[in-house]
């Protein structure tokens, strides 16, 4: 379960940026959408959904791509440059291109994250030395790493090592090692290197490989951050896949119907790429399967494809970030499927879904709490982006239950709007045409 994730000096958000899943203070209605973890004799509070609006520009997409960056950064275990584009995130793997750009000055990047994994809170964060943008010769360094884990430092990674072994992490230790020795803090700090973290070296092979195991296995399966959802590869894992073999989806053709699909069932051709499937409109009358991009509306498309990502997300209580979720698809079926995400009876696993949107049905008291409805909007002198939620506003500014939201953000109450009029530039472009 996700409770926070911060982040600062990555491209628009100059400032630190705290993103929160955890339920703002006074907030009544929609109990029933927030989860709770018990770690220790502490209570954790998550809220189960959050969407994100702000005009074109204004830096919605760069809170998913911060997130999607500092995935891919723990992923591979270092700041370097990557050569494999997993994500159609360019930062993610040219990091030269993070750096906000307006400032001119050699500022460093954090990131951190705060979630709840294995009846651990876990906290992580980074401070990395990236240069200015689009400096790709600067020399790179981690100035700081940090590791707690409920509550408890674990190791603080700067020039210098300070790692500590509460009696939490003991059972969890590498065979043969029982204690925090000096001989051993001397051979991690050596391993040090300024360019990778710790967390995938000297914490994973001399200290304790199951606890890396368990943050890794979260950002890796449980962090799920789809920067572009028009990007979304399918994949599907077979047993000994046959050539010219169709696998149907059952629970997928069913969702489907629901949606909307009638006339065929669906399925999966596996190509000639490891992991890697076509979706397919199977005509049983006709014995014949065609590409279902040849066939179905790019509105269902959108759907097939994300519906597993939430069949995922529920089964494994993970948490689901994507961009633009909601596009093309009905509203009937999107509400629906957040109220999946808010009801306690089916979510059992405390799933969550985070998405922005232009949408403004889902400014709605019933559908999403205020601390839910998060807003981003750019400074138009400095181009910096401010991220905050709802709930920030006092009840005078028109947020009480009950009060209409939509109407509300229209009318520039909350902000995170901009009035746009493409009249006067209309009327230049046919006043030129005339002239010539």
């Amino acid at each position: 379960m996700l409770l926070e994730f911060k982040t600062k000096n990555y491209k628009s958000f100059a400032d630190e940026m705290i993103f929160s899943m955890m339920p703002a203070p006074k907030q009544k209605g929609l109990d029933y959408s927030i989860q709770t973890e018990k770690i220790g004799s502490k209570l954790y509070k998550g809220l189960s959904s959050a969407v994100i609006y702000g005009p074109n520009a204004s830096g919605k997409t760069n809170i998913i791509g911060a997130m999607d960056t500092m995935k891919a950064i723990v992923q591979r275990g270092n700041i370097r440059n990557s050569d494999m584009f997993f994500s159609p995130n360019a930062a993610s793997s040219s990091l030269e291109l993070i750096p906000n750009c307006n400032g001119g000055t050699n500022v460093p990047t954090v990131f951190s994250v705060k979630f709840i994994e294995a009846s651990f809170l876990i906290e992580y964060s980074l401070e990395i030395e990236l240069g200015e943008f689009m400096d790709k010769d600067f020399p790179r360094k981690i100035i700081e790493e940090k590791l707690v884990i409920n509550g408890k430092e674990i190791y603080v990674r700067n020039d210098r090592l300070s790692i500590n072994i509460p009696s939490l992490i003991k059972p969890y230790l590498n065979k043969g090692i029982k204690n925090n020795t000096s001989k051993l803090k001397d051979i991690a700090e050596s391993s040090l290197n300024p360019t990778e973290l710790f967390l995938n070296n000297g914490f994973k092979s001399i200290y304790t490989g199951r606890l890396f195991e368990i943050i890794s296995e979260w950002f890796e399966n449980k962090f799920v951050v789809i920067y572009r959802s028009d990007a979304i590869r399918t994949m599907r894992n077979f047993a000994d896949p046959k050539e010219d073999t169709i696998y149907v989806e059952k629970i997928l053709t069913e969702a489907a119907r629901m949606f909307g699909v009638t006339s065929n069932t669906l399925g999966y051709k596996p190509t000639n790429k490891e992991d890697e499937v076509v979706l397919c409109s199977i005509f049983k009358n006709k014995n014949v399967a065609i590409a279902a991009e040849a066939f179905e509306s790019y509105g269902t498309i959108r759907f097939i494809n994300e519906f597993p990502l939430v069949i995922n997300v529920m089964l494994n209580g993970g948490t689901l970030i994507m961009d633009e979720f909601d596009a093309s698809i009905h509203p009937m079926a999107l509400m629906n499927l957040i109220n999946i995400f808010h009801n306690d009876d089916i979510n059992i696993n405390h799933a969550q879904l985070i998405f922005n949107t232009h949408n403004p049905i889902f400014l709605n008291a019933s559908l999403f709490r205020r601390d839910e409805i998060k807003f981003v909007e750019r400074d138009d002198m400095t181009g910096n982006s401010s991220h905050y939620a709802l709930s920030d506003f006092k009840t005078a500014d028109g947020v009480r239950k009950g009060e209409d939201y939509m109407n509300n953000y229209f009318v520039n109450r909350y902000g995170a709007i901009k009035d746009i009029d493409f009249s006067d530039l209309f009327e230049k472009i046919i006043s030129n045409k005339e002239e010539c």
